[in-house]
């Protein structure tokens, strides 16, 4: 199968902007190369610290960030080369939770799910709500959705996020440290919720975590799960 994701050589620079909340880039202390892929249906975590690079990975695939060196394809386009509206619009294309949430905190949690919805498609009113609708419901946070994010607890902060982040039903979705903060039930319900069921080939969609660590509860939900240290991917334990 084509992947869905592909790093090519990329070199993770210690000098990159990064566009996670870790502040990635300022601490690294070697710069790494390295070479993956994520496959449809596939749950691939990359486990790394702060000073690892791993936290630059989810703004390189989305084209917030160019490598340095290599290549990396995102449904075979690299989308940090495209013209400023064509990235926008290849983006919507991919589920993306930053670490954190990062959730606008002047809007409900409902208005922050539909917000994608609203200004990145051509569905009527009614289409978006019902799509709203059903999402929340998925996500068990109808009952907050009149809250914001600062009125919500972590976890339904967490989970409106991720409603956000699979508005568009995409193949692939993308999760900054997820589960830091939850209780591993949790997680393990947000995990399938990502992955969006099963198929005879794996999770109907593909996912990438990049994460400090994993709850070991996950670890069996997981496709294959590498460790970013000292400049290099291994096969995490």
């Amino acid at each position: 199968m084509t992947p869905l994701l592909e790093f090519r050589e990329v070199r993770l620079s210690r000098t990159r902007r990064g566009s996670a909340a870790w502040e990635p880039g300022a601490g690294i202390t070697t710069d790494a190369i390295v070479s993956f892929e994520v496959r449809p249906h596939e749950t691939l975590a990359i486990i790394g610290d702060g000073q690892s690079g791993a936290g630059l990975l989810a703004g390189l695939a989305l084209g917030l960030d160019r490598p340095t060196g290599g290549s990396v394809l995102t449904m075979g386009t690299e989308i940090a080369t495209l013209p400023r509206w064509e990235q926008l619009a290849f983006r919507r294309r991919v589920g993306y939770l930053p670490e954190g949430d990062g959730l606008l905190q002047n809007l409900s949690l409902r208005d922050n799910v539909r917000l994608p919805l609203r200004f990145g498609s051509d569905f009527r009113p009614r289409e978006i709500e019902g799509r709203v609708d059903v999402i929340m419901a998925q996500l068990r946070i109808a009952r907050v959705a009149a809250m914001r994010p600062a009125e919500a607890s972590l976890e339904d902060g967490r989970r409106a996020a991720l409603a956000r982040a699979l508005a568009f039903d995409p193949e692939l979705v993308i999760l900054e440290a997820p589960f830091e903060g939850l209780p591993d039930r949790t997680a393990a319900e947000l995990l399938e919720a990502a992955r969006g069921g099963e198929t005879e080939h794996g999770g109907r969609r593909a996912v990438l975590i990049t994460s400090p660590d994993l709850p070991a509860l996950l670890r069996p939900r997981v496709d294959r799960m590498l460790r970013l240290v000292a400049g290099r991917l291994e096969v995490a334990a």
